[in-house]
This record gives C-alpha cells, structure tokens and sequence, in this order.
C-alpha cells in the first residue's frame, strides 16, 4: 500500500501513442473512486511494475490477433499493436502470480479470457441467431451472483464488435445481454480479477461505479 493510504493503480497501453480512447476519463474516474493512477507503456520493466502498483485496469484498446486462441482470421478486424498484445499478455500473468487485483474493459476483457486459453467471437455479426446492437449506444445487462457487485438488471454503453465466446481456465460468466453476449466474468481464485465487457469510466453510476468502488477496495486491501 501507498504511504499516502490512496492505493496506485497502473493502466496499461501500448506507449505515448497508443493510449485507451478518452485517456482523462480513466483518470478522472479511478481518483473519483478514491485511487491515483498512472498510465504505464511498454518501456516499464514488469517485475518492477508488480511489485509497485497496488492493483492494474488493462483498458479498452482494439482487436486481438485470433492466432493467439488458436483461429483463423475470418472477420474484418482492426488487430492491436502485436507489442502492446504480448506487454499486456505478460503483466497479467505477472500480476496473477503476485496475486495483485486486474480490471479488464473492453479490450482488456478480451485479452484476460485469451489468456486464460479461452475464445473469442471475431465479429458479433457472424453470430447466429438475432445478436442486438453492441457497437454503440446502450443496452440492459441481466447481472447473476458474483463477489463484486450485488445481483440484478443494469444498463451499460457498449462499444465493441467482438466478445468473449468460450470462457477461459476458471472463469465465471455472471452478466448477460439479451442476446447472451458475456458481458461480465470474474475468477474464483483470485483475490480480485474482474472483466467488464462495457466501459465503466464512461458511465459511472449503477453497476460501473459498483465495478470501479469493487476494483478500488481489493487495491486497498491489498498487502
């Protein structure tokens, strides 16, 4: 923990030039929260970063290269920067190990399930059967037990053309849309490791601020 008792959180990207799409808000809303944060590039060492950072967001970012969950690419796709990809891939493993709490948006979501050996859908579009409209705009969210946040029906924004298809190693779906896309999953094993497949810190209130205040107090129990 901080000196100042305020926990340190590190949100990932690819460097100067590759930050998370409306970086201030990340900002704004992990200090709302009750936290100070810092963006951290590829230019950090991680064993360093763990050891100093008292929890991790591994941001909104784009699309995962599908070689990395064993699939051919058939969907157009924007691919994330490759470094950004294997920076993140192995922070999280890092921080796993040192039991540190990770929040996966978006991005981040997908990359924590790749990386526990799961899949994605490489274009919500491809889906059979009726799929809503996850690209933009607002959609409800059905919410079942987990540790984090108290069960019920929310509405988050969405932003997103790809999503979690087969769960990884120890996951647990616990928030659905309509549709059945997974919007949310956490892992049982872990002191707090949470993907949301929506973006809290552009819609605070409801179950974004429950996720954010969740993520804030496993960092500041951290020891």
């Amino acid at each position: 923990m901080q000196i100042s008792e305020r926990p340190l959180i590190a949100i990932t990207t690819g460097g100067a030039n590759n930050l998370p799409r409306l970086p201030e808000l990340y900002l704004q809303t992990v200090e709302n929260a009750g936290a100070a944060a810092v963006f951290i590039g590829l230019d950090v060492s991680i064993p360093d970063a763990v050891m100093r950072y008292d929890g991790f967001i591994i941001p909104g970012g784009r699309d995962i290269n599908p070689l990395l969950y064993n699939e051919e690419r058939v969907a157009d796709m924007n691919l994330e920067d490759e470094s950004r990809v294997e920076f993140d891939l192995a922070l999280f493993h890092s921080a796993m190990k040192q039991g540190k709490p990770v929040l996966g948006i978006c991005y981040g979501m997908q990359l924590m399930n790749v990386a526990m050996g799961g899949t994605l859908c490489q274009d919500i579009g491809m889906r059979k059967g009726e799929t809503g409209n996850h690209r933009e705009g607002i959609h409800p969210v059905q919410v079942n037990d987990n540790p984090y946040v108290e069960a019920g029906r929310y509405e988050v924004n969405s932003s997103h053309h790809q999503a979690v298809k087969d769960t990884g190693r120890g996951l647990e779906a616990f928030a659905f849309a309509p549709d059945g896309i997974i919007e949310a999953f956490y892992y049982r094993k872990h002191r707090f490791l949470l993907g949301v497949q929506w973006h809290p810190e552009r819609m605070r209130s409801g179950i974004s601020g429950a996720v954010l205040t969740s993520f804030i107090e496993a960092c500041r129990e951290y020891e």
